[in-house]
């Protein structure tokens, strides 16, 4: 019985967190914090979970672009959203990596690892996409990846404020990943 509401309450964070995820996809214009969703989901779920996450999060972007926001249907923007999903899965990938590789105690410290690792990943795939793809000059301005940075950082706060909250009124945490021994 145990590991059915663990499953439960695994997959109600996923959707609890996909839905803030499409909120904020939706107020920001279809630009989806990943690194902090990928840090977030490395902290509190497993890693099946966190990357389950990631691509429900991801679909949800895709679609809110592309149904709601009405982005072009042509080759160039398919394959951006592909690069997107693709360095949004590499984010989620790192997050959890960072963790297993360096044992931090505190949330603030492993969150923050989480962050950094899974920014870093997620501009490292978007610098390659755009190498292939074009519009380096706009995917790795300097004012624009402090900007990003910034944002998704202060996201990642309002997402960890958010769980917080819930698990204080009575959402029952999911299980928690295993930490580095």
């Amino acid at each position: 019985m145990a590991a059915l509401s663990d499953r439960g309450a695994s997959a109600l964070w996923v959707a609890l967190l996909g839905s803030a995820s499409t909120v904020t996809t939706l107020a920001l214009g279809c630009a989806t914090p990943f690194p902090s969703l990928a840090a977030l989901a490395a902290v509190h779920l497993r890693r099946r979970e966190g990357v389950a996450l990631i691509l429900l999060a991801w679909a949800a972007s895709q679609f809110v672009g592309f149904f709601l926001l009405g982005y072009p249907r042509d080759g160039s923007t398919l394959a951006w959203g592909a690069a997107l999903g693709t360095a949004a899965t590499g984010s989620a990938l790192a997050s959890y990596a960072a963790l297993r590789a360096l044992d931090y105690r505190s949330a603030a410290a492993r969150l923050s690892l989480a962050y950094a690792a899974g920014f870093t990943a997620f501009k490292g795939i978007i610098l390659a996409s755009a190498l292939v793809l074009g519009g380096l000059h706009t995917a790795m301005a300097p004012d624009l990846l402090a900007e990003q940075f910034v944002r998704n950082g202060a996201i990642l706060i309002g997402l960890y404020a958010l769980y917080r909250a819930l698990v204080a009124a009575g959402v029952p945490a999911p299980p928690q990943p295993a930490t580095a021994a």
